[in-house]
């Protein structure tokens, strides 16, 4: 007799997920707003976006070792092997990106000379020398990075709706707080 598996992730895992989608749909468009911006505004939204940042990076450091720690439930056992690759691949690269964004815009806030306040009276050390030639190296990755962050949020949030409105195979529900539709036995 084979044991059911699990159908969702872990109920603190689940309510970070959700946490963090509203952060970094909010630093997504902080950052645009920030292109897009000079004068008085720029310097609020960059007064925002910097710590959230670092939330988001302590966040995403959480998830991952509740993740590691957890493990996650298995996908369906009728998912051809191609889309389950996507699936894990997609998520180790959300993964890099919740992390390695924040990094580098600390590291390009270091090598320009700046620091990254998270308020008035605390600020994080800077974790590179001051560098203008890495600052500009680290600015273009920190926006080129963050276009296929945004991409990649796009793909992940298609598949999600795939997945809960198309295939009804529960895995959509395995990230949210009802049941599945789908038997625990159909996964693998």
């Amino acid at each position: 007799m084979s044991r059911p598996s699990r159908t969702h992730f872990a109920p603190l895992l689940r309510v970070i997920h959700w946490a963090m989608a509203l952060l970094i749909l909010a630093m997504l468009f902080i950052g645009v707003a920030m292109v897009a911006t000079t004068g008085p505004a720029y310097v609020r939204l960059l007064a925002l976006h910097r710590p959230l940042g670092i939330g988001i990076l302590a966040l995403a450091l959480l998830r991952l070792v509740i993740r590691l720690a957890t493990g996650a439930p298995p996908l369906p056992a009728d998912l051809p092997a191609p889309q389950q690759l996507a699936a894990k691949g997609s998520h180790v690269l959300l993964y890099a990106a919740m992390i390695g964004m924040p990094l580098i815009g600390w590291g390009m806030l270091s090598a320009g000379g700046y620091r990254v306040a998270l308020s008035p009276s605390l600020s994080l050390p800077a974790i590179l020398p001051h560098d203008l030639m890495l600052y500009w190296l680290l600015r273009q990755a920190h926006t080129v990075i963050g276009v296929a962050f945004f991409l990649l949020i796009l793909l992940h949030l298609a598949a999600a709706l795939m997945h809960g409105l198309i295939r009804r195979d529960g895995v959509l529900q395995s990230m949210t707080f009802g049941k599945t539709d789908r038997k625990e036995t159909d996964r693998r």
